[in-house]
């Protein structure tokens, strides 16, 4: 059920239900803050948009939150068993969340954040951006990119069935889809940058996809990028010179970025180098906007490898405490 907006501010809104948003809200409620946890979509909604059948990385105990076990049948929990764990905190901790409620408008007046949402117009003395950064995909920029042939974002193999598929990364998310797809009679190409899958791949994974590439199952076409779709094929340039290949879907698994436009309404300054880190003290997590406060991977910028749920949870913590001191 949805929270209505009060005649008082509240004393922390926080922007994003995943489980570092989570986190805030119960670090928060044990404070005695009047907190209001504002979500877009679905709770969770990053780990909801994840592939089906993908295994996070890290160990289960590693997700937990508020020292309440997080049980799973193999060690690195599967999607499901992340989505039921969460689950479960929400209703366990009775957190005060929004859902489905999407943040149109930031300003800050005086001392306090005035939030506009698709549902209401809020007040708050401090806001927590906990927004992580699996919202917008890197796009490719090519012309045909806007074909619906052309996806962003994987979920399961089954509509590749007997299909011509060109999987562009090299990273997690483009392997794990090549190798489904492939698996389920799909006739996999995979769009490489360099001479090889990403190192980083998941270590169980990474032979996996190294031999099917060797064996000749899944082509590899290495330094390599999309130049142009067209609805019959794709064209990529290549050492060797451009490539025409006969293509009835492309999925473009090319990374994702943060939703900087929010950090940008608030005045949140940015690294100036590639990475486009948000400017914040490392020992509360406030942005160099007093009163704003960033929280797991949103922290990182476009350097999407340096923050993970396990490394964030503290975020929690230290912000609430921040709030409180202050």
């Amino acid at each position: 059920m949805n929270h209505t907006a009060t005649d008082s501010p509240y004393d922390v809104l926080i922007l994003g239900a995943g489980p570092i948003g989570l986190a805030c809200g119960i670090e928060a409620k044990k404070a005695g803050l009047n907190y209001l946890i504002l979500e877009k979509g679905a709770l969770c909604n990053s780990i909801y948009n994840y592939p089906v059948n993908m295994t996070f990385f890290s160990t289960s105990e590693r997700l937990e939150l508020a020292g309440i076990p997080f049980m799973s049948v193999g060690a690195k929990p599967t999607r499901t068993e992340a989505l039921e764990y969460y689950r479960r905190i929400y209703f366990l901790f009775d957190l005060k969340v929004n859902l489905y409620e999407q943040v149109e408008t930031l300003k800050k007046e005086e001392d306090l954040f005035h939030v506009k949402t698709s549902k209401g117009a809020y007040r708050s003395r401090k806001i927590v951006l906990a927004t992580g950064f699996y919202d917008l995909p890197n796009l490719m920029n090519v012309p045909g990119e806007e074909l619906p042939k052309v996806l962003h974002y994987y979920k399961e193999p089954w509509p590749f069935v007997g299909q011509k598929v060109l999987v562009v990364g090299g990273a997690n998310s483009a392997v794990d889809a090549a190798m489904e797809c492939w698996r389920k009679g799909a006739q996999v190409s995979i769009a490489l940058l360099g001479e090889e899958v990403d190192e980083n791949v998941k270590y169980w994974v990474r032979p996996d996809i190294q031999n099917r590439i060797k064996e000749g199952s899944i082509r590899a076409i290495r330094n390599s990028k999309v130049i142009e779709i067209l609805p019959e094929e794709v064209r990529l340039s290549t050492p060797e010179g451009d490539l025409h290949l006969p293509n009835d879907w492309v999925l473009a698994l090319t990374g994702y970025k943060p939703n900087f436009s929010l950090m940008n309404q608030l005045g949140v300054t940015f690294s100036v180098d590639e990475k486009r880190q948000p400017c914040y003290d490392h020992s509360n997590q406030e942005s160099n906007v007093p009163g704003v406060y960033l929280a797991g991977v949103v922290c990182g910028g476009l350097n999407t490898r340096e923050f993970f749920i396990e490394n964030s949870i503290a975020h929690a913590a230290a912000i609430v405490q921040d709030i409180l001191h202050k």
